[in-house]
């Protein structure tokens, strides 16, 4: 297991550093398609779309995520808009112990399911209690640089009967889908034939001079 984070854990100093070009960092929640998120075995239907949000609204905890009871299991299966490549992960978890202890990454396997999580994870990280996002999860950029689905599993808590997560902030970077670059290719090859002969009889004469 891996485990790579650039910050300490929470500080009495977490709130004096409010800074734009972090909160910028963590913006891919806008490239994820919230209708098609997943949460399997959240309490509350739907409540598990609520933990992707902007940065600065990570320490709302109005709207979080909990585990069905005696249960301690979160698979969140998130599909984006188009292809990412992942950098970092912050999670900040419930008080006490209903905090995940274990992070496990899956790319590219929409709706994904329980059964299919005792497959070997892309990645995974033993985590330390986090109340205010300063733990950021270094990702492995080379497994993770063509993304457009990702599950995120949170196998364990640290001894609660539930788990409960807040916010889940994605860092990275974002790419249009693909198809979008084929059409600007397909358009590029509709040009006049004769403007290709007309540059290849200049290349020659340039070449005979």
């Amino acid at each position: 297991m891996s485990h790579g984070h650039s910050h300490g854990p929470c500080s009495d100093h977490a709130h004096e550093h409010e800074d734009p070009e972090r909160g910028a960092m963590f913006s891919l929640y806008t490239k994820i398609d919230t209708t098609g998120v997943e949460c399997l075995n959240e309490r509350v239907d739907g409540s598990g779309k609520d933990v992707f949000k902007p940065w600065e609204d990570r320490l709302n905890i109005e709207k979080f995520v909990e585990s069905d009871d005696d249960d301690v299991e979160l698979l969140f299966n998130i599909p984006f808009t188009g292809n990412v490549k992942l950098k970092g992960i912050v999670v900040i978890g419930g008080e006490d112990d209903t905090h995940p202890s274990a992070m496990k990454l899956y790319k590219n396997r929409p709706h994904m399911t329980f059964d299919e999580t005792s497959l070997q994870a892309d990645q995974e990280f033993e985590m330390q209690p986090d109340r205010t996002g300063e733990i950021d999860y270094n990702v492995k950029v080379a497994k993770f640089n063509s993304v457009y689905h990702l599950s995120i599993l949170f196998p364990r808590n640290f001894g609660a009967e539930s788990t409960k997560v807040f916010y889940i902030g994605l860092r990275g970077e974002f790419m249009q889908a693909q198809r979008d670059a084929i059409v600007i290719t397909a358009y590029e090859a509709r040009a006049n034939p004769a403007d290709h002969k007309t540059n290849l009889l200049d290349g020659a004469q340039h070449q005979i001079r």
